[in-house]
């Protein structure tokens, strides 16, 4: 099927987007390459992507540096006007937005239409209406003296998106970049570039001046290694795994740019025996299985008080056995495939790491047998009950419908279990105890805690962890800092000061 036959067959509008976008045009890499982004349902291709090389970075760069003089003088009201246009074009094209987005990633139809495009429109209005708020201050020195403290965009930054939430994180990355007056050469994953893609169209609609925001997709290890290197980027921004945050970090140390990185998670979720169990269950089934698992802040450890842990199990079971897999283009799919068929093998290959440690299969495990969904990356919600809270399948991020469920008889070998990992990114805990509840959040070595709700997210809250988890942190007003310089102005207003050399 050829791309406008596919276009059609979707029910897209507008076509869909799949060259780089540098300066201000789709352009074709310089290379030439290509490579086919696929629908994760059934593995068809949706279309060949132009992947950038170093060349290609390089234009980028320079058309980004171009734009940089002009839009760091615009007013950040003005900033803030593109910003809220690009909000409104968002909501206007939800619709393409969303079915892009569930075409290339896999995302149920109903979570793209409902959560991701609504949240990527609302994170670019936020930060809109930031763009005017980012202030200095006035320090108290000596007398006769004014110090004055402003914050000045870092330049040109690099940013590179993960695959499991591309629409989302892209407007993460680039509202409070440009808000802060920076220009933007964003990298999205190879497999799911099309949903940036169309934010660059959008952009240019919205009357983005060219080079302020380039996009490029490309394989990690070469536009991402480029960006990481490039001298003339000042900051790397970078979701994804902890190893290559690592190598970003080998990477970005010729210049010692500035690097925000929110890496990888194996988040809590902690159930007490005094929780709303109704409540509890249905919450834990959609901080593991919203959108199949693959999200850092996933809760993938299920850690349950021993004296409700098999009523609790037994309902938590018989939700997952419930869900609805399907084809993420229909609207009663709640369940869609995986995003890769490499992710999907990877996922598959810790059923038999946790048999190896002696764990329990309590359901799912393989790809569900339906004959329609044969051809994609599908996994079943699984639920295995391990031997040990220092097994693999405790400890590693699988990053997919795989729960790890775990037993605790007190508080304090429930904090023990929650912190007894590498990763501090998110946690969450189910309890009708105040205190408890703010104890444990106090407790919790993570960046992000939810007391009875799990994986809520704002615009205006940060988010982000420490540890293995990265530093730095999306959204809110910290975010609009991590895309700022500091500079101290002091000012001689009337102070005598005497010669320190008299003569």
């Amino acid at each position: 099927m050829n791309l406008a036959d596919l276009q059609s067959a979707v029910g897209l509008r507008t076509p869909i987007r799949h060259q780089l976008f540098i300066g201000g045009r789709f352009l074709n890499a310089e290379s030439g390459a290509t490579l086919a982004t696929l629908n994760p349902h059934d593995n068809s291709v949706i279309a060949d992507v132009a992947m950038a090389g170093r060349a290609d970075v390089d234009k980028a760069v320079t058309a980004a540096r171009r734009a940089l003089p002009a839009w760091r003088r615009l007013s950040g009201a003005e900033r803030g006007r593109i910003l809220m246009r690009l909000a409104d074009l968002i909501e206007k094209n939800s619709e393409d937005l969303a079915l892009l987005e569930s075409l290339d990633t896999g995302h149920p139809l109903r979570d793209s239409r409902n959560l991701d495009v609504p949240r990527t429109a609302s994170c670019f209005r936020y930060f809109g209406g930031m763009a005017d708020k980012l202030h200095g201050d006035v320090v108290p020195v000596d007398a006769g003296f004014l110090n004055y403290v402003q914050r000045e965009p870092l330049g040109v930054v690099g940013q590179i998106v993960p695959w499991n939430f591309p629409l989302m994180f892209t407007s993460w990355k680039m509202g409070p970049a440009l808000a802060a007056g920076n220009c933007v050469v964003l990298k999205p994953s190879e497999i799911t570039p099309l949903s940036a893609l169309k934010i660059a169209e959008l952009l240019s609609e919205a009357g983005l001046p060219d080079g302020v925001v380039n996009v490029l997709p490309g394989l990690g290890s070469e536009a991402g290694q480029a960006i990481s290197e490039h001298p003339d980027i000042s900051k790397v921004s970078f979701t994804g795994s902890t190893a290559t945050g690592r190598r970003i970090v080998n990477a970005s140390s010729g210049n010692l740019k500035k690097l925000q990185l929110e890496l990888g998670g194996k988040g809590a979720n902690i159930v007490f025996e005094d929780a709303d169990l109704a409540a509890a269950v249905n919450g834990s089934a959609w901080a593991i299985f919203h959108n199949q698992g693959q999200a850092c802040i996933a809760g993938s450890r299920l850690m349950l008080h021993e004296r409700i842990a098999d009523a609790f199990l037994d309902k938590f079971v018989s939700l997952a056995r419930s869900i609805k897999l399907g084809n993420p283009l229909d609207a009663s799919t709640e369940m869609g495939p995986l995003t890769s068929s490499l992710h999907r093998d990877r996922v598959l290959s810790y059923v038999d790491i946790a048999r190896s440690e002696g764990g329990e299969l309590v359901m799912g495990g393989h790809p569900p047998r339906a004959e329609e969904l044969s051809r994609g990356c599908y996994v079943e919600p699984t639920v295995v009950r391990a031997r040990s809270w220092r097994d693999r399948v405790a400890q590693e991020e699988v990053f997919g419908p795989f729960v790890t469920v775990l037993t605790f008889k007190d508080d304090a070998e429930a904090l023990e279990i929650a912190n007894g990992t590498d990763y501090a990114l998110g946690s969450g805990l189910w309890t009708t105890n105040l205190r408890r509840a703010h104890q444990m959040a106090q407790a919790l070595e993570a960046g992000m805690v939810w007391i009875n709700s799990y994986k809520r997210v704002s615009p205006g809250s940060p988010f982000g962890g420490f540890g293995q988890s990265g530093y730095g942190r999306d959204m809110g007003f910290e975010a609009m800092r991590e895309y700022t310089q500091v500079k101290s102005v002091w000012v001689n207003v009337d102070a005598q000061i005497p010669p320190w050399y008299p003569r």
